[in-house]
Order: structure tokens, then sequence, then C-alpha cells
């Protein structure tokens, strides 16, 4: 099976951010048959177009011609704050035409490093001045005219004023600086703003397959009982606007351990707040098998590097045997019993890198999905959809799915939504119209915005 780092490498760097977990995906745009439903260019049978499972839905191209986008934003209707990984330039989109660049950062974008996040607090029509951009990206300075290097590399949190009036964005504001080391994978970098806080992914940064050598970053977030203490890495962090922690922290009152909502988490790309419950749930990518979605409460620990999926790992971070949770054989960091191991809601065997994460507030595609939830992947680029039990702390599922453990022999069919949409790096309902919006991305000219919308 194909390392996440060979996989870049066979690929050229073709995709960075979402790739790396998996091991069979199929390079976008090679020969494979058209799909009748699909939209967009089908004199071309080499392009494989996306498609929905529910015939009531369509497919609409909003944008497209972008290097790699990552995380959307909406100012308005048809108003779209977009960024783009490798070029470290915030766009602005209207009417889906590239209206403005709000703003350039330098960024490191080697393999999952680069312009990740991307969060809106505030109302910028009424009080432009305290409209908040929030954007996580890398950044690896050059040090004595030389070019960027790995030892010097961090991972940022930058928050910004909008001014519209100029079209940019001013006042830049470090919120948190984060490690990045070793690197150049697992930076996770998906933003989520609440009514008050900022919630931050951020993976282990360590690479995929193992490597001894890189014992110097363990630390006690991510499950090592004699590693350091935590550094940022490894968790889902929480803290207010200006970037202190909230109260007196979950799991400890030192920085950083103060600002830590989550941890044990190898590398996540999509969190989203139930808009019923209001709890958080997130996607976990596995190494080459056990991607999660969990329900995330404070203190929640995942699990990695001891378990991962439903299964306790060995010394080298491969699937030993099934992990009992009332038995804690491996021996799971606690903090003083602050931190919580609890399984996955759903877990996939074989990987398809899941990452983005939302909920379907939203009425519009029909009341059948309706706060539902929806999670986009790397490997053929399925929007997969889960309902909710009653209460909203478990998933729907039945058949073969019951077990809740996804395996090859399944049929994905129950559980698919759409599919082809490539590399799906967002998912978000906008609040102006009601509808889906897909971002997939690709490095060059393949990035693509989809609406989803009723057919008639």
């Amino acid at each position: 099976m194909i390392g996440p780092a060979l996989f870049y490498l066979i690929v050229s760097l073709i995709c960075a951010v979402f790739l790396f977990f998996v091991p069979e995906h199929p390079i976008l745009g090679q020969n494979q048959s058209l799909n009748s439903t699909a939209i967009g260019n089908q004199s071309n049978p080499s392009v494989v177009e996306p498609s929905l499972s529910d015939s009531s839905l369509r497919i609409e191209e909003v944008a497209k011609v972008f290097d790699f986008p990552t995380s959307l934003a909406f100012l308005g209707k048809d108003d779209i704050i977009l960024l783009q990984k490798d070029s470290g330039n915030v766009i602005r989109l209207l009417d889906g035409n590239v209206s403005h660049q709000l703003l350039h950062t330098d960024v490191s974008f080697r393999d999952e490093r680069g312009l990740l996040g991307l969060a809106v607090m505030g109302d910028e029509r009424t009080d432009a001045k305290n409209t908040f951009i929030f954007l996580y990206y890398t950044h690896c300075p050059k040090v004595s005219g030389q070019a960027q290097t790995s030892q010097n590399c961090g991972n940022y949190v930058y928050r910004y004023n909008l001014d519209l009036n100029n079209n940019t964005l001013i006042n830049p504001k470090l919120i948190l600086s984060l490690p990045a080391l070793p690197g150049p994978s697992h930076n996770g970098g998906k933003l989520l703003m609440d009514k008050d806080n900022l919630f931050v992914t951020i993976g282990d940064l360590q690479p995929t397959a193992f490597d001894k050598n890189q014992k110097d970053f363990d630390t006690k977030a991510q499950n090592i009982m004699n590693g350091t203490n935590p550094d940022g890495r490894a968790g889902i962090l929480r803290v207010t606007r200006d970037g202190k922690p909230v109260g007196n922290g979950i799991l400890g009152h030192n920085y950083p351990l103060s600002i830590y909502y989550a941890y044990g988490i190898k590398n996540s790309f999509g969190i989203a707040i139930d808009p019923l419950s209001n709890n958080l749930w997130d996607t976990e990518n596995g190494p080459q098998f056990g991607d999660e979605i969990n329900l995330v409460k404070p203190g929640f620990n995942s699990g990695w590097e001891k378990v991962q999926g439903i299964w306790k790992l060995n010394q080298t971070r491969d699937k030993e045997v099934v992990y009992d949770p009332s038995d804690n054989q491996v021996g799971l960091v606690d903090f003083d019993g602050k931190g919580n191991y609890s399984s996955p809601k759903f877990v996939w065997d074989k990987t398809v890198a899941p990452t983005a994460l939302a909920f379907l507030n939203s009425s519009k595609l029909g009341k059948q999905y309706q706060n539902d939830i929806l999670v986009g992947s790397v490997k053929n680029g399925i929007i997969y959809h889960f309902k909710l039990s009653s209460d909203r702390t478990s998933l729907l599922l039945s058949g073969d799915l019951s077990d809740l453990v996804f395996n090859k022999k399944d049929d994905p069919t129950p559980i698919t939504f759409g599919k082809n949409f490539g590399i799906i790096t967002d998912l978000k309902v906008s609040p102006y119209d009601g509808y889906l919006y897909v971002v997939s991305g690709m490095k060059g000219d393949k990035g693509i915005i989809y609406r989803i919308v009723p057919k008639f």
C-alpha cells in the first residue's frame, strides 16, 4: 500500500493538502466513464463530472479556475471569500467572478502546508469595524536570503478587519502561534467561529508513515505518557477572538494546555456545530485505515497515537486488536481525569480521507436532508450523508453499516449524497440562500465551486 509521502511524489505534488491519506486515490482527470447526469464539459470523455444520488437536485458551477481553493465563507448573497492554498491569496468573488484580491500573504505550500483556514465573525454590512476575518496559514520565513527552511516554520492564526471600502484586509493581529514541525504533513487548519469563540484544528504534524526518528515531537497530546507537555499540536483548540483561553481551560490552566478543547487527534479537516444540539463534530483522518467521524465534547480524547478507528495500535502505529474502551489497556493520557476518550461515531476501515463536515441547516434541498450531516472526502470525491438519532449523539445507520464501520465489502450507496467532486476541501451552507456549496480543490486551474440546488 502506497504511503502518503510517496503518493505525493508520484503525483508530483499535483494535490497537496488533502491527498496525503489516500494510498489508492485515483488521479483525477484520467480516462473514466462519463456520468450521464453530470454537468459541464460532457464533450470530453476523459473528464469525470460530479453527480448526485437524488434526481430532484442538480449541480451548478458558481466559479472555477482557481489555484487549489481550500476554504470559503460568505459575505452576502453571491458574495464569497475564498482562500487559495499555494498562492496565499485571499480573494473576493461577486456573482461568481473575482472582484478583488483582499490579501496576499507569504505562505509555505509544500505538501499540506499553505493558506488553509478561514472564519468570519460579525456583520460587515452594519459594523465593518468589528467584522473579523480569521486566517490560518503556514509560514516559513527566509533566513539570510536563503530558501525557505523547515527549521523556522510555524502555523499561525491571524485576525484581520475587513475594509470593504478598499476591498482589503487590515489591522493584522496574531492570535495563535502554533508548531509546524516536523511537517510538512498534518497541519489541519480548519477554523470555526461560534458566537464568541474560535475553534482551530491542528494535526500531529508527523509523517503518516511511522518514523522512529520523530520521537522529539511526541507529546502528551498524542497520548504519549512519557512525552513532553502539549505544545498546540494534535487537537482542536478553542480561544477567544483575541486568542486567549476560554475561562480557566478544560484540561489545565497552563498555556497552551489551557486552549485545548480536544486532543489525541491525528489530523482533522472538518468541524461543525450541530444547529440543534450545539455539539461539536469533526472528521479525522487515519493513516491507511481508521478514518473517523466524532462527536467532540469538551475534553474529548480521540485516542491517537494509541487508538485509531476501532483498533488498538502497536508501537509502530499499525492495527493490533480491536480496542475495548472499558479497559484502558493502552494507557491513554487523561490529564488528571479532565480528558475522556470516546469511541468514534463512524469509522472507515479503508481510508477515504474525509475532509469537510457540514450540517445542512436549511430546508432548501428538501426537509429529508434538513440538519443532517454531510461529509466530503478525497477518494472518489464523495459527499457522504448521515442522519442523526433523536438525541443527536449518534448516526442512524442500518444493514451492513449498523456496526458503524464501513468495510471494503459494504455498499456505499445508502450514505452517498454525491460523487466525483474531486478533492473536496470545503462544504458550506449559505445563510443567504440556504443552498449547499462545495469547494473542489486541485493544483493549477482545476479549482471549482459548485452549488447544489433543487432541480425544479
